[in-house]
């Protein structure tokens, strides 16, 4: 059984649920949960394939490049014009190429930080304008990673959007309590579309490493994701919740 088979009826009943990245992997089981636990919920994506999500769970979909400013602000007022309000904000989308520093492009990391930062800060700021303007409560919620806490090869621009989730989290905490909160997901190893793209021996080193001796599910990280956004949690913030099964534990 995975998560997403035990979904809480009614905990998100009515709330409109924001989720970047929302076409696939982490970001598709988010959606996924978060409607059967009765929120509405906007997926917005670069890939069109997140109109077919949105479509399965009785939700709306919203072509969005984060990197783009305009893009972005468009998504908050499509989202407000569709459902009147934004409740949570899950910023999850992202952009990576896995090389070493001196390997990597300009033009290459200008996209992967413009999506990581700018589209992070960026999202961040058109849903705490909004939860400000209507007076209500918020939850800010940012896909972190394994990779904000330690280095690994190869991954120094994706290292650096992920190390300034944190930091936007913190700060977006401490200047918007106790209305709005912000929280942190660090997940380790997920089973994704990406992760299946990789050799098996080399997926056995990544696992061995692990001691939980797997990848999560999406649906695992969006169950996380459920109760952060819930009123269970409603003193967490300001802080990463790490799902990695034991990973950063060994050190």
């Amino acid at each position: 059984m995975t998560a997403r088979m035990f979904p809480v009826a009614d905990r998100h009943k009515d709330k409109v649920y924001v989720i970047t990245g929302g076409a696939e992997g982490i970001g598709r089981a988010c959606a996924e949960r978060f409607a059967a636990e009765g929120a509405r919920v906007m997926i917005a994506d670069i890939n069109p394939e997140g109109a077919a999500s949105a479509e399965t769970i009785g939700g709306a979909f919203h072509r969005t490049d984060m990197a783009d400013p305009d893009q972005v602000r468009a998504l908050a007022d499509a989202t407000i014009a569709r459902f009147g309000r934004i409740d949570i904000w899950h910023n999850n989308a992202f952009s990576a190429v896995f090389k070493p520093i001196h390997e990597q492009a300009l033009d290459e990391f200008d996209a992967i930080t413009g999506v990581g930062i700018r589209g992070y800060w960026m999202g961040a700021k058109a849903a705490v304008e909004h939860m400000r303007e209507r007076g209500g409560k918020g939850v800010i919620i940012n896909t972190a990673s394994v990779q904000s806490f330690v280095g690994e090869k190869g991954f120094s621009a994706y290292q650096m959007t992920k190390g300034a989730v944190l930091a936007l989290t913190r700060s977006l905490a401490v200047d918007h309590a106790p209305d709005i909160r912000a929280v942190a997901i660090a997940p380790g190893l997920i089973k994704t579309r990406a992760v299946e793209t990789i050799a098996d021996d080399v997926m056995a080193e990544v696992i061995a490493d692990i001691p939980a001796a797997r990848g999560a599910e999406p649906e695992e990280v969006a169950a996380l994701a459920a109760f952060i956004a819930s009123a269970e949690a409603d003193y967490m913030s300001g802080t990463a919740v790490i799902l990695d099964g034991a990973y950063l534990a060994i050190g």
